[in-house]
């Protein structure tokens, strides 16, 4: 039996972890950080195309059950004015609807199924170097200890360690040019429309919220600015987010600026960051995914989606394949497209200025790349095209 080595136990390693294992392979998950993050963090939305992705591993089920379902986008403009009104997803049926949900909790969940399902979870284990064979690959940890295995994946990020293993001279991460900040309140506006997305293509920001069931809004707004330095965001508070943003919303007679002004201490920034470049993503028995390969700035919210997509993709490769190389070849030739469409089209969104006509997108406002041969190449009864 094949066995796999995954260095990093976020969503994109977790994932794997449950697609390997469903595949028949010996999987084990080590993750740099000593216990499981229970901060607020980011929230995120899980796209069709995602939950999709999490059917084909009987995980969408859990995942449903923890975040809340969006089915309806809805557009306005710096003026309130609405521009435009549309579905999200298939409503059809509820386990491959939009999803919103905190990272951490996705997180949790995915962890818990790995854990149900006997998949091996190790924290504190920070990988720092790695050195493949003919037969395995070691990989070292920042410990000190070591572990050997057939395969290692790198799902360990945008500040990948494995990715400058395998390639030295890859660019690192690209500032795309926005700050981005995500905020949570209970004392935000009731829906006029239970499930929608509301994306404000404001005079200043792109801002987005949705609105739970149980009253708490989930909201996002990106800037346009310089970046913020690591020491900026270490010190940064809710009020002085807040002062920032403040002036910048009150520009526009949207809802924003009120929904802002309601949070208190659950609000953090972060820069957006992409890799616009990655020339290679595997060796023998090394390969990267998730944002470690193809990191995306956040205007499409793809990036939860796109790393269960590499998932079930690469399961499906090393299972219909004779050999681990030839596996990784096949994943790269299926991935690179759609992945590469997804960064330009982020890029895109992320570059252009809001204004009340724009294009400005964001969050579970954007549809992933097209690909009608997408749910085939998921579908775990179907074998990878040749």
């Amino acid at each position: 039996m094949t066995s796999v080595l995954i260095a990093g136990g976020g969503v994109g390693g977790l994932t794997a972890a449950l697609a390997l294992h469903k595949a028949g392979f010996e999987v084990a998950v080590y993750e740099a950080h000593p216990v499981a993050d229970a901060d607020i963090g980011a929230f995120l939305t899980l796209a069709r195309n995602g939950m999709l992705a999490l059917a084909q591993l009987d995980a969408a089920r859990p995942v449903a059950e923890a975040g809340f379902p969006l089915t309806t986008l809805r557009l306005t403009d710096a003026t309130g004015a609405e521009i435009a009104v549309r579905p999200m997803g298939d409503h059809g049926d509820p386990l491959t609807r939009y999803r919103c949900l905190l990272r951490a909790e996705l997180c949790a969940v995915l962890r818990e199924e790995a854990l149900r399902r006997g998949i091996r979870i190790r924290h504190g284990k920070r990988l720092v170097a790695a050195a493949e064979d003919a037969t395995g690959v070691t990989a070292r940890f920042g410990d000190g200890g070591t572990a050997r295995r057939d395969l290692l994946i790198g799902a360990d990020g945008l500040n990948s360690t494995l990715r400058t293993l395998i390639d030295p001279v890859a660019a690192p991460p690209r500032y795309a040019g926005q700050r981005v900040f995500y905020g949570y309140t209970a004392e935000g506006p009731r829906p006029e429309r239970p499930g929608t997305f509301e994306m404000v293509r404001g005079s200043a920001t792109a801002f987005g919220y949705a609105v739970s069931p149980t009253g708490s809004t989930f909201w996002f707004a990106r800037v346009a600015d310089d970046e913020l330095s690591t020491e900026e965001i270490a010190a940064g508070t809710a009020a002085r987010w807040k002062a920032g943003l403040l002036p910048l919303l009150r520009r526009d007679a949207t809802p924003a600026a009120d929904i802002v002004a309601a949070t208190g201490d659950r609000l953090m920034a972060t820069n957006a960051h992409d890799l616009p470049a990655v020339p290679r993503w595997h060796t023998s028995r090394m390969l990267i995914i998730g944002d470690a390969a193809h990191a995306a700035s956040p205007a499409t919210g793809q990036g939860a989606s796109m790393a269960m997509e590499d998932a079930v993709v690469l399961a499906k490769a090393l299972r219909d394949t004779d050999t681990i190389e030839a596996a990784l070849e096949a994943y790269e030739r299926l991935r690179r497209p759609r992945t590469n469409a997804n960064i330009a089209a982020s890029a895109r969104m992320t570059s252009a200025r809001p204004s009340p006509t724009g294009s400005v997108g964001g969050g579970a406002a954007s549809r992933p790349p097209d690909d009608d041969d997408l749910p085939r190449l998921l579908a775990w009864i179907s074998r990878l095209p040749t």
